[in-house]
Order: C-alpha cells, then sequence, then structure tokens
C-alpha cells in the first residue's frame, strides 16, 4: 500500500470545520451509511460506532481531496485562490491533531492521480516552503493573531481534546513533510514532474538552502512530546527519500523505512536503527560510525567506502550488501547474514563476525587482522588475497571457499572445515590447525611454517611446492598427499601416516620420520640429509638409485627396509 495514499487518508482526518460539522450535524450522510451498516446484521451498536467512524474518514478523504485540488489554483499572475494565510490556517486545521496513516494516503493520491485538476507542482512549491518555514520555527513563534499552532490548539481545546501547543505544531509540521515525501515519490514515475519537484529533508545539497541538521532538528523537536514520536509519525514513509549530505548524527530513527533511500555522504553516527529496514539504500560515503543497526535489513544496500568502525550490526541482514572498501573496524557483526555480500577490500581489523552467514561473499583483499570469526558460515566465499592474521577463525565452515593468497598467520584454525578449499599460496605460518578438516583441499604453495598440525587428517592433499618447514605434523594422516618439491626442512612427522604420499624432489632436509609410516611413499630425488628414520616403516618406498643417504639415521631401526635399498647401502 502506497504512503502517499496514507497521508490523504488521515490528511482528510481533519475536515474544514464547517463543512463536515454540518454534513455530521444534519445525519444526512450518517443516516445514509449508518442503515447500510445495520442490515448487515449482528453487534449493532459496534456497527454503528463504526459506521459513524467510517462516514467521518469518508468526508475527511473528500476534503483533502478538495483542498488539495485547491491550493494549487491561481486567479491572476502571483495571486492563490486561496492565499498565504487562509492555506497555513487549513494545514494546521487538517493537519494538527494527530499523525496521517498510510491507508488515507491511498485512496486519496489514487483520485488525484486521475485528476486533471490536481496542479501538483504548485501544491508542491507551497507545501516545501510551509515546512521549511515551520523548521524555523516560524509560525509557533509568531504573535497570537498570526499565530495558526495557537488558533487550532483552542479550536482543539474547545472540542476537550487534550493536544498542548507544541503537539498542535510538530504533529502540522511531520504530517506536510508526509506530504512532501509522499509527492516526491509519487512524480518519480513522470519523466514530466519528476526533474521539477524533488525534496530534501535537509535542503537541497550544495545550494544556500541547504542546512545539514534541518531534519535532525525535526526530529528532536518531535521526539519532545514523547520519545520515538519521529519514527513512529513519520518513519514507514521515508522510503525512497532523498537524504543525501544530511547530519543525523545520534537520531533515533528506531524501525523507519529508509528502503531504496538516497542516504550517500550522510551523517549517521551514533544513530539507532534498530530493527529498520535499509534494503537497497544507498549509504556510499556515509558516515555510520559506532552507530546501531541490530537486527536492521540492509540487504541489497550500498555501503561503499562508508564508515562503519565500532557500528552494532548484530542480527542485521547484509544479504547481497554491497560493502566494499567499507571501514567496518571493530564493528560488531555477530550473527549477521552477509550471504553473497561484497566486501572486496573491506577493513575489518578486530571485528566481530562470530556465528555470522558469510557463504558465497567476496572477502577479496579483506583486512580481518584480529578479527573474531568463529563459528562463522564461508562456504565458497572468495578469500583470495585476504588478511586474516591472528584471526579467530575456530570452527569456521571455510567449505570450497576460494583463499588463494590469504593471510591466517598465526591465526586460530581449531576445527575449521577446509574441505575442498583452494589455499593455492595461503600463508598459515604459526597457525593452530588442530582438529581441521583438509580433505580434498588444494594448499599448493602454501606457506605453513611453524604451524600445528598435529593429528590432522590431510589425506589426499595437495601440498605440493608447500613450506612445511618446522611443522608439527606428529601423528597427522598424510597417506596419498602430494608433498612433491615441499620444503619439510626440520618437520616432525613423527608417526604420521605418509602410506602412497608423494615426497619426490622434497626437502626433507632433518626431517624427523620416528614411528612413521612411510610404506609405498615416493621420495626419489628428496634431499634426505640428516631425516631421522628411527623405527619407520619403509615398505615398498620409492627412490632414485643414485640418491644420497648420507647423513640419514634410524636405518638400522627401520622396519621392512626394501632388499634393494638395504643392498645399496650395504645393510645386513
Amino acid at each position: 500500500m502506497s504512503d502517499l495514499s496514507q497521508v490523504w487518508k488521515q490528511l482528510g482526518t481533519y475536515v474544514r470545520g464547517s463543512w463536515v460539522h454540518q454534513k455530521l450535524n444534519n445525519g444526512s450522510v450518517v443516516g445514509k451509511v449508518g442503515r447500510t451498516l445495520k442490515k448487515s446484521g449482528n453487534g449493532g451498536a459496534k456497527k454503528r460506532e463504526f459506521g459513524t467512524k467510517n462516514v467521518q474518514q469518508l468526508l475527511m478523504n473528500e476534503e483533502l481531496y478538495s483542498r488539495f485540488t485547491e491550493w494549487g489554483l491561481v486567479i491572476e499572475q502571483d495571486i492563490w485562490l486561496i492565499d498565504d494565510t487562509a492555506f497555513y490556517t487549513e494545514l494546521y486545521n487538517l493537519l494538527g491533531e494527530s499523525a496521517l496513516k498510510a491507508e488515507n494516503v491511498e485512496l486519496v493520491i489514487a483520485r488525484l492521480s486521475k485528476s486533471d485538476k490536481f496542479y501538483s507542482i504548485k501544491v508542491f512549491e507551497r507545501l516545501n516552503n510551509f515546512y521549511q518555514r515551520w523548521c524555523q520555527g516560524e509560525f509557533i513563534d509568531a504573535l497570537p493573531d498570526a499565530n495558526f499552532p495557537q488558533q487550532k490548539m483552542l479550536q482543539v481545546k474547545a472540542k476537550n481534546l487534550k493536544l498542548g501547543l507544541r503537539a498542535v505544531d510538530i504533529y502540522t509540521g511531520l504530517n506536510v513533510l508526509i506530504l512532501l515525501l509522499e509527492l516526491h515519490r509519487y512524480t518519480r514515475q513522470f519523466e514530466e514532474l519528476k526533474q521539477q519537484i524533488i525534496f530534501y529533508p535537509s535542503g537541497q545539497p550544495d545550494t544556500g538552502n541547504f542546512f545539514t541538521s534541518q531534519l535532525l532538528r525535526v526530529i528532536n523537536y518531535s521526539d519532545s512530546i514523547e520519545v520515538g514520536n519521529f519514527a513512529s509519525t513519520v518513519g514507514e514513509f521515508l522510503y525512497a527519500g532523498n537524504f543525501s549530505g544530511a547530519y543525523l548524527g545520534d537520531a533515533n530513527l528506531t524501525g523507519v523505512n529508509f528502503t531504496n533511500a538516497i542516504l550517500t555522504g550522510t551523517y549517521l553516527g551514533n544513530a539507532n536503527f534498530t530493527g529498520a529496514n535499509l534494503s537497497s539504500a544507498n549509504l556510499g560515503a556515509a558516515n555510520l560510525g559506532d552507530a546501531n543497526l541490530s537486527g536492521a535489513n540492509l540487504s541489497s544496500a550500498i555501503l561503499r567506502r562508508a564508515d562503519l568502525s565500532s557500528a552494532n550490526f548484530s542480527g542485521a541482514n547484509l544479504q547481497n550488501a554491497n560493502l566494499s572498501g567499507a571501514d567496518l573496524n571493530y564493528a560488531d557483526l555477530s550473527s549477521s547474514n552477509l550471504d553473497s555480500a561484497n566486501l572486496r577490500g573491506a577493513n575489518l581489523t578486530g571485528a566481530n563476525l562470530r556465528d555470522a552467514v558469510i557463504s558465497h561473499a567476496i572477502f577479496k583483499n579483506v583486512t580481518c587482522f584480529g578479527a573474531n570469526l568463529s563459528g562463522a558460515n564461508l562456504e565458497g566465499a572468495d578469500l583470495s588475497q585476504a588478511d586474516l592474521c591472528r584471526a579467530d577463525v575456530s570452527g569456521v565452515n571455510f567449505m570450497n571457499a576460494n583463499l588463494t593468497g590469504i593471510n591466517l598467520s598465526d591465526s586460530i584454525l581449531f576445527s575449521a572445515n577446509l574441505q575442498n578449499a583452494i589455499l593455492h599460496a595461503a600463508d598459515l605460518s604459526y597457525a593452530k590447525l588442530s582438529g581441521a578438516l583438509f580433505n580434498g583441499a588444494n594448499l599448493n604453495s602454501c606457506i605453513l611454517i611453524g604451524a600445528d598440525l598435529s593429528r590432522v587428517n590431510l589425506s589426499n592433499v595437495n601440498l605440493c611446492e608447500a613450506d612445511l618447514s618446522g611443522v608439527n605434523l606428529s601423528e597427522a594422516d598424510l597417506h596419498g598427499a602430494d608433498l612433491s618439491e615441499a620444503v619439510l626442512c626440520g618437520t616432525d612427522m613423527s608417526y604420521a601416516n605418509l602410506t602412497g604420499a608423494n615426497l619426490s624432489s622434497s626437502n626433507l632436509t632433518g626431517a624427523i620420520f620416528n614411528g612413521a609410516n612411510l610404506s609405498y611413499t615416493n621420495l626419489s630425488y628428496a634431499i634426505l640429509e640428516n631425516v631421522d628414520l628411527t623405527y619407520a616403516n619403509l615398505e615398498g618406498i620409492i627412490w632414485n638409485d643414485n640418491q644420497s643417504w648420507v647423513g640419514v639415521r634410524g636405518l638400522e631401526t627401520a622396519v621392512n627396509v626394501p632388499a634393494a635399498l638395504k643392498q645399496q647401502l650395504g645393510l645386513s
């Protein structure tokens, strides 16, 4: 349902006194509708009450429609049919008692869109002029004889309604703001109008009437009668509005609807967007530092190069959002949905992504130094060239992810799922990998210097040209692994299972194979200087004839040493 129609309906709620009272008092309309409703059966009293209320709404809508067709009429050049004094009086009379509702607008705008008597440009200009003057407090500060809010308040009191001067002024101004937002949005569909009806709640940027804090003043003024009054009154009408360049720091925007809104370059630091809808909104280069966006909907939102440092996105929906180049330093993204989001080049240093869903996201060139990603789902994500140095990625699902060139040095990868992940040229030096799953992973040219891979399952993993110098691979399962041309200098592979592994042309200088199972392992052209084979199982190993075994230790205790090797080395 269109917000514009809401506006119109509620606007109608505030009928031009004499005409409405006359119609209601003579009972002609009420009687007619009342009789119609009465025929429908049960609950006579309730139906009569509903009938009267409905009639009032109908009369109000009719009045609003009528007013809008007259506000734009000119008798002759520069002379309005409804002069400014009458215009302002009518605005306060129609709009000064309560907030407009969406359903009110829809009915009226539907009629106006079909009318050839609706001079939308002129009506917009008059309403915009009122809004700008209202924002400066011109009407509420006027002398009694020209104080439209005061005149309306006296009418309200005469009806025994408890509504103060400030409330009358606030409701009128907010309802005019709603009308302007709706006119702006409605005319987007007409080429001949959309260039002439553009509404900026804080004024038009780069012009003399641009006051960056104007809307913030409206919000704070509105909330003076009740906390959250602006959000509850205008919040649902903000979608597709233009708020570029505005200053809204510390604003209470809980639950507002900013769908498709333009907020480029807007300052929103410390603002409260809890539960707000910002789907498809453009927040490029906006400042949301320390803002609260917990539970907010930012799906498909544009946040390119935005300042999101220390912002709270916990539980937020950022699916398909564009966060490329964004500053997310120490942001809280725990339990957020970043599925298919673009975070290329974003800075997530110290960010909290615990239990976040980041599957199929683009994490290329992301900086996550010291970030917490424990329990996050990054299945199928592209993290190529990302920096996750010293990050906590324990229990993270990296299945089928692209981790080419990633920096995971000194990171915590306990029980991480790296199955079928591409880790080509990745840096995992000094990483803690206990319990990590590597089935089907590609670690070609990977740097694993000083990493703890004890008891890790690396069976059939591609570790070709990888640097595993000084790595703890004790009791690891490396059967069928490809370690050709790998560097394993000083690597501890005690009691590891290397059955059928390929270690051809690898550098095994100082490697420890104490008690390891090397059955059917390919050691051809490997450098075996100072290798320890104490109690190793050498059944069916493959080596080349001219291979040097100088300095190899423990051969006398090794088991299942091939007869040909014994003969070559002169062993009994």
